[in-house]
């Protein structure tokens, strides 16, 4: 039995949300407020009902729809109930034990194996119009105090909605028919699963690891000690107690040492975990959770956990917050599984989800490599008793390190987006190898480049794609220059900047090589501005001739050149002859694509010349300082033909350029404090100004 799919109305940003779950991992990235927490939230509020819903867990939208129809003049017509709905999709097979959720199913037929459980927190009709008649009540009251008291301010609609919320919006539950043949859900005639008196706990057990963790190494916190605790006593109530367990009540009387040998079988696997996700460095440190009984009570608390380095214990905040972090998770993620587990006379739940939260925090990449690499297997084992009960394990991890991703399955991944204002949706990563369908190696490309060495790029808000090392090593400096160049420019008018400077915004530089065509499609499922920085790449018939007497058609100057070869331009720019290739205009190299927008920025003619690369369109309107500078440039040959004015930026590009990597460096370190003496290429700085714009 799994969750497949999650609905969600109206909770926060998550307006109209969809997303699906995989049997095992999901793992959910996206920006920062795109709601992967209001995911854990909503699902919060409702299975465990821990917390109750606020006036701010409304989707502004909703919000804004709902006070508009509480002050409307018209009193409206009848509605369904409105407020925050989730629904879970869940699919059984015939092996699964049906015994909980028998009283849930509303289809008997054997070929529909769905239910759908609601739940939500919504104002009704008849609720919605004492709303309205007490409102006025409350708006007159208001208004007396502030005759009274001139200064005092009047609270408005979303004050009284905050303060008797609960007075008007009921939580409901309910399970709903799924039919098969339209995949939509009758909500009519629902069973009422609060009047049924059904347990949902014995069918969804939900429990999460939050981002605000309180692991810290504080000297008086002993984080890790207490989960050792916590860890111990799950085990004395589960089914699985261990003789090691048995061993400990018989021993309490005895002495530190004696203890301590036990707690080394008690808490063998949890350890061995913490070694296999390297929490402890093999011939450095070791871990070990030793006895304190003379500093605590018998059966609480009495474990501490140490370091052994070089034959001495040392306390657990010794221990950077890192490993602390990745220790502790696995701790919690043991007692939490232990949770599920449930007590001995009580059997799990059918369906078991966790959400672990940015398991990232403190910890280096490799440790955020090891952490995903380790995890399925950690936790692919399910829940598993020692009497024989077995239960799946579903599990979400939402991140914002590109390391995961990058060694995480590309099948797994669910990207959260913003779409309009106030809405979120999240996207199966998995779902591009249907738009790929026409090219399956692009497909391939694609997936491997990505999970290889840029997955930084689902984080960003805007993108460069770039052909190489030349444009990597210098596009961070060119942006810069611009932004201080900007500023200036600004103050001398007396204006302020309406956009943010390029190196305070979130922007992925991500080199594609000739293959920038093949992002597109992935550029429209990210939905975000990105620049395409490359060369017009002229060629053309320049007078040589192949064996065959035919003339060859080969790079050229661009004044002698007849197309282009650039893949990406033949691409984006479809139909476009050469003559206008040459002198289009950036509004005309910009295209829409879906949510995305794409500007395509190369060559044109500046300062009387056309330039064919970056090298050339360079050393044109730089040729000053490179001449200046041309005996100390290590990535320079020929440098005599500097000297010759006839030799123009094509000639000196192809002839004097030994090493473009090196020219690039040259430039950074020949730079002056705020690389004011040389000049970014138009056609980069004209494009790195469309990208900073909103």
């Amino acid at each position: 039995m799994k969750i497949k799919k999650i609905e969600v109305e109206n909770f926060r940003l998550l307006k109209t949300f969809s997303m699906d779950l995989e049997n095992e991992l999901s793992l959910i990235i996206g920006k920062n407020n795109t709601g992967k927490t209001s995911i854990l939230s909503v699902l919060d509020k409702f299975i465990n009902e821990k917390s109750k819903f606020s006036y701010e867990d409304f989707n502004i939208d909703f919000k804004n729809d709902l006070e508009g129809l509480i002050k409307s003049a018209a009193v409206p017509d009848e509605f369904p109930s409105k407020g925050v709905k989730l629904k879970i999709y869940i699919e059984y097979n015939d092996s699964d034990d049906l015994s909980n959720v028998s009283r849930v199913l509303m289809d008997l037929d054997p070929e529909n194996n769905n239910i759908v459980l609601g739940f939500e927190y919504t104002v009704s009709y008849s609720d919605f119009l004492r709303i309205r008649t007490d409102y006025p009540a409350f708006t007159a009251n208001e208004n007396a105090k502030k005759i009274k008291k001139k200064e005092y301010k009047p609270r408005e609609l979303k004050d009284f909605l905050k303060q008797n919320l609960e007075a008007y919006f009921k939580i409901h539950k309910f399970s709903f028919e799924y039919d098969t043949v339209t995949n939509k859900i009758t909500e009519t005639k629902p069973i009422d699963l609060v009047r049924e008196n059904i347990n949902l706990k014995d069918i969804i057990g939900f429990k999460y690891i939050s981002a605000r963790r309180d692991v810290t190494n504080k000297e008086k916190e002993n984080t890790l000690s207490k989960q050792t605790s916590s860890l111990y006593k799950k085990k004395e109530d589960s089914s699985d107690k261990t003789q090691a367990t048995e061993d400990f009540k018989d021993q309490l009387s005895e002495t530190d040492s004696t203890l301590s040998d036990i707690y080394k079988k008690l808490f063998k696997d949890v350890i061995k975990k913490v070694q296999d996700f390297g929490g402890v460095k093999l011939n450095d440190t070791d871990i070990e959770i030793i006895s304190t009984l003379q500093h605590r009570e018998l059966l609480e608390g009495n474990t501490t956990v140490v370091y052994t380095h070089d034959n001495h214990k040392l306390p657990e905040h010794y221990n950077g917050l890192g490993y602390m972090n990745l220790i502790s998770m696995i701790f919690e993620i043991e007692i939490l599984v232990q949770d599920f587990k449930k007590e001995k006379d009580k059997k799990p739940a059918d369906i078991n989800l966790l959400i672990i939260e940015e398991p990232e925090a403190h910890t280096h990449p490799q440790m955020q490599y090891v952490f995903i690499k380790n995890i399925k297997k950690l936790l692919g084992e399910g829940i598993k008793r020692d009497d024989g009960i077995e239960r799946p394990l579903q599990y979400i991890i939402t991140t914002h390190s590109s390391h995961i991703v990058a060694d995480s399955d590309f099948d797994d991944i669910k990207y959260l987006k913003i779409i309009v204002k106030n809405s979120v949706t999240a996207k199966n990563l998995k779902d591009l190898r249907v738009q790929y369908d026409a090219d399956q190696k692009q497909y391939q490309f694609l997936k491997q480049y990505l999970t290889i060495s840029r997955a930084e790029i689902f984080f960003a808000d805007k993108a460069i794609l770039i052909e190489g090392d030349t444009e990597r090593i210098l596009i961070p400096t060119f942006m810069l220059k611009v932004d201080l160049e900007e500023a200036k420019r600004l103050e001398a008018e007396g204006k302020a900047d309406a956009f943010l400077p390029l190196l305070s915004q979130n922007i992925s530089t991500i080199e594609v090589g000739a293959y920038s065509q093949i992002f597109e499609k992935f550029i429209e499922f990210l939905g975000i501005k990105t620049l395409i920085l490359t060369d017009i790449d002229s060629i053309g018939d320049i007078g040589n001739k192949d064996k065959q007497g035919n003339p060859i058609i080969e790079a050229c100057e661009v004044k002698l050149g007849a197309e282009t070869s650039n893949n990406a331009l033949l691409h984006f720019l479809a139909g476009t002859s050469w003559e206008d290739l040459k002198i289009l205009p950036i509004a005309k190299r910009t295209k829409k694509i879906e949510s995305s927008i794409i500007c395509l920025c190369y060559q044109q003619e500046e300062d009387n010349y056309h330039a064919r690369s970056f090298e050339d369109a360079f050393i044109h309107v730089n040729r000053a300082f490179v001449n200046n500078k041309k005996d100390e440039f290590q990535g320079l040959q020929n440098r005599k033909l500097f000297d010759d004015c006839a030799n123009n930026a094509y000639i000196l590009a192809g002839s004097c350029v030994k090493k473009k990597t090196h020219f690039a460096l040259d430039i950074l370190y020949h730079s002056d404090k705020e690389f004011s003496n040389w000049s970014i290429p138009a056609y980069i700085k004209n494009g790195l100004l469309w990208l900073k714009e909103d």
